[in-house]
């Protein structure tokens, strides 16, 4: 936005922020191509700043400035083409999922999703987020896009977790219904200012006969994993075994335990936040960032 040019992302250079999901700022451009109509809305320096943009990425009137807001911050709207997409129904519990999935990702962040469609009205609220979302809620209205006067509220879901991959972990264990090897989540993270990379990990052994490893690289689910995985994997075969030897679990004549015995029963979520990502094919199933391993 500024004066709004959607064909330059902050993703493009400009240090708009350290870690970006999207690769090659066009976004928004995209977004505008494939909507009837977009509208920006920018609330800071003292007024709110718009501009709309007619179908499929023709150029709108100028930005307006219109008066003092009462608070800042952003507003994308956009009405998808019918005429490019097979469906504009925008599935709930798919966006549910995603979003509930990137506050796991970033903890402390409040995101709620709000559904005002009259065919999908709601009874009532759910607010999830570990220890304090009740406490977190007080005084928060979490339905601000409510259904007309008389009728059922809109539904509306919030998510912010304190913990972060801690309750991810927690969360997981609990869908599957498992027995715990130890009570508490392990946790750790890292961060290297120069090179531009975070890491955070967080797991918990259980009964479960499989793995489930989870990995995201600047909060995309890497299905494929990538060198992030790799690195995890190799490190933990690695200090488990020498765990083992250093307390004499493993004798000389021992083979060393496999990386498949020792992640039986595992679940785990390892976040890495990196500068410049690079991904292996355009959906970004696999990180290809040597960095990531090490």
């Amino acid at each position: 936005l500024g004066e709004v040019n959607p064909r330059q992302g902050a993703s493009r250079g400009g240090g708009g922020y350290a870690v970006s999901v999207g690769l090659h700022g066009v976004g928004m451009s995209v977004v505008n191509a494939l909507s009837t109509r977009m509208v920006s809305e920018v609330r800071r320096d003292g007024y709110a700043w718009r501009q709309e943009f007619p179908p499929r990425g023709t150029p709108g009137p100028p930005v307006e400035r219109h008066a003092p807001p009462q608070a800042t911050g952003t507003t994308q709207t956009i009405w998808a083409d019918p005429e490019i997409f097979e469906t504009t129904d925008y599935d709930f519990e798919t966006l549910r999922a995603r979003f509930q999935q990137m506050a796991f990702l970033n903890k402390g962040l409040r995101i709620t999703l709000t559904d005002e469609r009259p065919a999908h009205l709601d009874t009532g609220d759910e607010v999830t987020g570990g220890d304090d979302a009740a406490a977190d809620a007080d005084g928060v209205s979490e339905a601000d896009g409510t259904a007309a006067a008389g009728s059922s509220p809109a539904r509306t879901v919030t998510y912010k977790y304190a913990g972060g991959l801690v309750d991810y972990v927690t969360h997981l264990n609990t869908a599957k219904k498992v027995e715990l090897v130890h009570p508490d989540v392990i946790d750790f993270e890292s961060e290297d200012t120069e090179k531009r990379i975070s890491v955070e990990i967080a797991m918990q052994w259980t009964s479960a006969y499989s793995e489930s490893v989870h990995t995201y690289a600047n909060t995309i689910s890497t299905t494929e994993g990538g060198t992030h995985e790799e690195g995890f994997r190799a490190a933990m075969t690695s200090l488990v075994n020498r765990y083992a030897r250093d307390k004499g679990i493993l004798k000389e004549k021992d083979e060393n335990l496999t990386g498949d015995d020792i992640r039986e029963g595992l679940t785990a979520v390892i976040s890495v936040k990196l500068g410049g990502p690079q991904f292996e094919g355009q959906p970004k199933p696999r990180l290809g960032h040597s960095q990531a391993t090490t």
